[in-house]
C-alpha cells in the first residue's frame, strides 16, 4: 500500500512540475507576437471571397530564343523555357482586389547557349469581360550555367484592379516578346 502512495505522489509531482515548465514569462513579448498575429490573419470572407484562377493562352506557356538574325533551327537555338505551373493569390482592400500571380518554370540551354544570366519575357493580363484591365510584360532574369536545365519562378504581387461586382476576371500568364506598354 505504502508503495502504491509513494508511486501517485511521484506521478503528481511529475505533472506539477511538467505543468510548471509550461509558465511563460515575458508576456509582452507574447502579446505583440498575438497582435502581429491576429493583423495577418485571412477573414472568412477572404477565404469565401472570389480569386479568379490563372490560365495560360495558347502558345505562351513556351519560349525559343535564337540566336540574332539567324534561321530558326536547333542548331542557333539559345534557349527553350516552358511555364509549367501557375498560381495565385487574393487581397481585398478599399474597393480593390489585390493579386499575386506566380509562374514556375524550366529553361533548357540550346546548341548556341552562353552561360550567364538571360532575360525571359512573361506577360500577365487581366481581363473584365472584353475589357483589359491590367497588363504589364516582365523580364524574368534566370541565370544559367554549364549546359544544364535551370528551373524558374516568377511573382509579380502588384497586379491590382477594381474590386469586381460580378466573376467575370480571366487572368492570364505566359511568354511574350512584346509590345511593352499594352493596358
Amino acid at each position: 500500500m505504502q508503495k502504491l502512495s509513494f508511486t501517485r505522489a511521484a506521478i503528481v509531482t511529475a505533472l506539477l512540475l511538467g505543468v510548471a515548465g509550461c509558465n511563460t514569462t515575458g508576456t509582452k513579448d507574447a502579446a505583440e507576437n498575438t497582435n502581429v498575429a491576429e493583423d495577418n490573419r485571412i477573414t472568412s470572407d477572404e477565404l469565401r471571397a472570389y480569386c479568379p484562377s490563372v490560365s495560360l493562352r495558347e502558345g505562351t506557356a513556351y519560349f525559343s530564343k535564337y540566336a540574332k538574325s539567324s534561321e530558326k533551327t536547333s542548331d542557333q537555338l539559345i534557349y527553350q523555357a516552358t511555364i509549367t505551373d501557375t498560381t495565385r493569390a487574393c487581397k481585398y482592400g478599399n474597393g480593390t482586389m489585390t493579386m499575386e500571380v506566380a509562374a514556375a518554370g524550366r529553361i533548357v540551354p540550346g546548341a548556341k547557349f552562353n552561360a550567364g544570366t538571360t532575360k525571359m519575357p512573361i506577360r500577365v493580363a487581366v481581363l473584365q469581360g472584353d475589357k483589359v484591365v491590367y497588363s504589364k510584360l516582365h523580364q524574368q532574369p534566370v541565370s544559367l550555367s554549364a549546359r544544364t536545365a535551370s528551373q524558374f519562378v516568377f511573382n509579380d504581387n502588384q497586379v491590382t484592379i477594381p474590386l469586381p461586382d460580378k466573376e467575370n476576371i480571366q487572368v492570364f500568364v505566359g511568354f511574350d516578346e512584346g509590345p511593352y506598354n499594352t493596358k
